[in-house]
């Protein structure tokens, strides 16, 4: 395994937790009154519109699963709309997963949904950066030793952490402490916040401790 591949994967991943320290420092900056917590419904949709962007450059200047087939422009058009159509859907069902776990249903339905839009950005638009509209390849990498890049492992554990950093932050919510990050659903999202941050910064670090066990083999 080389160190450059590691080095470059690295890069990005702090990148990626630069751009989520920068949407709660730089909107203040133009923003009376904007703050985290107080704002929170902007925030959600300044730090998704931010880590998106990031995550579309770095996918197209490091091109780390680039296909060596060249595809014509209307099959680019074709997986673009594709996967548009793939990330609205993660948005509904993880707004449904959300509310199903006890979400308000009807109270809070914008705030549930821009927190889907955050979990789905931390989530499957990494996954549609990485292996596009291919569901067979997300089983695949998801799978026991399914992952065939350094890539593919930082994804999986960055979707991992993402996803229990939410789980967890819910944990907050019904006790009785009466701050104000225990609003719906501040704790979730900044959870799951953290669990992306956490797992940016752990995936290329583990992948370079474990560096001598991990053999990745094309399939």
């Amino acid at each position: 395994m080389k160190e450059a591949e590691i080095r470059r994967l690295l890069a990005a991943n702090l990148l990626c937790v630069f751009a989520v320290i920068l949407t709660a420092v730089v909107p203040a900056l133009f923003w009376d009154g904007f703050t985290v917590l107080g704002t929170h419904l902007a925030w959600l949709c300044v730090c998704s519109v931010c880590v998106s962007t990031v995550s579309i450059i770095l996918h197209l200047v490091l091109k780390p699963n680039l296909s060596p087939k060249r595809s014509s422009f209307a099959h680019k058009i074709s997986r673009f709309l594709k996967c548009c159509i793939y990330f609205f859907m993660s948005c509904i069902i993880f707004h449904a997963i959300i509310v199903l776990y006890g979400a308000p249903l009807i109270e809070s339905v914008t705030e549930t949904f821009l927190f889907a839009v955050l979990l789905s950005t931390f989530t499957t638009l990494q996954c549609l950066c990485m292996l596009g509209p291919n569901i067979q390849a997300w089983i695949r990498v998801f799978s026991k030793n399914g992952a065939m890049s350094i890539w593919e492992s930082s994804l999986q554990i960055t979707t991992m952490c993402s996803i229990l950093g939410a789980w967890f932050g819910a944990f907050p919510i019904p006790l009785d402490w009466d701050r104000p990050w225990q609003v719906w659903p501040i704790s979730c999202s900044l959870g799951a916040t953290f669990g992306y941050v956490t797992g940016l910064i752990i995936a290329p670090l583990w992948i370079h401790w474990n560096r001598k066990q991990l053999t990745y083999k094309s399939r």
